[in-house]
């Protein structure tokens, strides 16, 4: 596998450090250099923020075909019983359900929706891949924290993603409201890379994935970057999408609302910045968490095939 300088070395040093970013944000000239649907204010917002919100993007029968589709991935027997089935770490309800456009035809589709896979490609100036995807499930009283993290720091450590030229994007698959655990953002602190404290174990995932114990930010740091930026909830009713980059801080607390929060999580990331070896020494994750078998994007009409 092709070998990268590290450019953002990470889990080596015995303190942790704030550098600068040292890619664009949006990778292209201007923002219309590469075709596709945001404006050029969404893009500046973007660039700024390190988020975009767009208000109920998918109608609300589109919504509950996905949700229909979730419970019933939810009471297969295998998918049940498979490592991509990640189950709370303090009880037997599910967490997470990785790799679900690999399982289901209807999400392999919504992966590819013109609506969200072509301002992926805008936003990273290039053709995009699926790095990852996964249904993240906080049911009302019971869902779990995410705690505070930059995907990026994991992705480059554990996985070997050289640069950051990736995107997430979050589409709410029920109402996320200030109170059943929604995703907290840092804006601007996707502008700043958090080296963090500790030497990755091998098969680190089978833990983290439950409870991250590494490549979490130290407390000073994060301190600092929420001086600098605040947190932002951003809410909605379900269909909404959010978008956000790879490096910026984010997290969320429990649900103990009755109101669950579901969200469907997929990872665009450039046809240029593919994975080579993990920069943290250990073995390369599975290729459920972390795709090495790239298969560009189409853009498709989901849900007008």
């Amino acid at each position: 596998m092709q070998v990268l300088e590290d450019i953002y070395p990470s889990r080596v040093y015995d303190q942790p450090r704030i550098t600068l970013r040292r890619d664009p944000v949006v990778w292209a000239e201007s923002s219309r250099a590469t075709a596709g649907p945001l404006s050029d204010q969404q893009i500046a917002e973007f660039v700024e923020r390190g988020h975009l919100f767009l208000p109920e993007l998918f109608d609300a029968a589109e919504v509950k075909l996905l949700l229909d589709d979730i419970t019933a991935l939810g009471k297969d027997r295998e998918i049940q019983q498979s490592p991509a089935c990640i189950y709370e770490p303090s009880h037997g309800i599910v967490r997470s359900l990785f790799n679900i456009h690999s399982v289901s035809d209807l999400f392999n589709r919504l992966v590819a929706d013109r609506r969200i896979a072509t301002a992926a490609m805008q936003i990273l100036g290039s053709g995009v891949y699926i790095h990852q995807s996964r249904v993240n499930l906080k049911p009302g009283f019971h869902g779990e924290q995410f705690y505070w993290h930059s995907d990026f720091e994991t992705w480059h450590v554990e996985d070997g993603m050289p640069r950051m030229r990736a995107i997430s994007c979050s589409i709410l698959l029920t109402d996320n409201n200030p109170f059943n655990g929604p995703l907290m953002i840092v804006p601007g602190s996707h502008t700043k890379f958090v080296s963090c404290v500790g030497k990755t174990p091998e098969e680190h995932y089978k833990q983290s994935l439950r409870k991250q114990e590494y490549g979490v930010p130290d407390t000073d740091s994060l301190t600092q970057l929420v001086k600098d930026g605040g947190i932002v909830a951003p809410v909605g009713k379900a269909g909404s999408v959010l978008f956000f980059d790879c490096n910026v801080m984010h997290g969320s607390s429990g649900n103990i609302s009755p109101w669950p929060r579901s969200n469907m999580f997929c990872v665009y990331n450039s046809v240029e910045n593919t994975l080579v070896e993990p920069y943290g020494g250990t073995a390369p994750r599975p290729e459920f968490i972390a795709a090495r078998r790239i298969k560009p994007v189409v853009p498709v009409d989901c849900f007008h095939s």
